[in-house]
């Protein structure tokens, strides 16, 4: 949990390279890095407090966004990694 924030952390001072960026440094990824911030210290709330369903979405939102949704952005053209399988 605490990798998970700082690396959401430390995205967030890596200027987007690929695709529109927001007030010059920020990107679309760079969304993924606030829901991690949101999502994570939400899920760790909701499990001290025993509130299953709640830590369920909390994490379920960290996963989909932040490790699936994220690892599609890897496979954008211009990307090392869609040069790399791709070409």
């Amino acid at each position: 949990m605490v990798l998970m924030l700082t690396t959401a952390l430390l995205s967030l001072l890596i200027p987007a390279a690929v695709g529109p960026q927001l007030l010059g440094h920020f990107g679309a990824i760079h969304l993924l890095s606030l829901l991690v911030l949101y999502s994570v210290p939400g899920a760790y709330i909701a499990a001290k407090k025993r509130n299953v369903p709640a830590h369920k979405s909390h994490m379920i939102g960290v996963y989909v966004g932040g490790v699936l949704v994220a690892g599609l952005f890897t496979l954008a053209p211009g990307r090392y990694l869609h040069q790399l399988l791709f070409s």
